[in-house]
């Protein structure tokens, strides 16, 4: 009888081969990278540098390499947005809308309203 070796033991390391001067590939690595702070089991970390290596070895294009990773990201995951990735809301008004306001404001600042 063999046993398994037990993976919670193995130490992965986070590969470095991050290239500043190829915009799409860097932005790529700053994804790898946080998803495998934000791994947990040595096997998704395994399977993190497996993904980044072939992206770095031109074996997978990028809409791949983000569909294989999309998994293992923090801010897709469902728990934390119910399976739907929400974006931040952006309020906006009209440039003349701003200036009454702002001086309102000011009048109320002056008269100390």
């Amino acid at each position: 009888m063999t046993q398994e070796p037990n993976t919670n033991d193995v130490t992965v390391p986070k590969l470095s081969i991050d290239n500043l001067s190829d915009f799409k590939f860097h932005a790529a690595y700053l994804t790898y990278s946080q998803a495998w702070d934000n791994a947990s089991s040595p096997e998704a970390k395994i399977k993190l540098n497996e993904i980044i290596t072939a992206l770095s070895e031109n074996k997978m294009d990028y809409q791949s390499f983000y569909e294989q990773i999309r998994q293992y990201r923090a801010d897709f995951s469902s728990e934390q947005y119910g399976g739907v990735r929400r974006l931040p809301f952006i309020e906006t008004q009209r440039k003349k809308d701003w200036r009454r306001m702002q001086e309102k404001k000011a009048r109320d600042e002056r008269h100390k309203r």
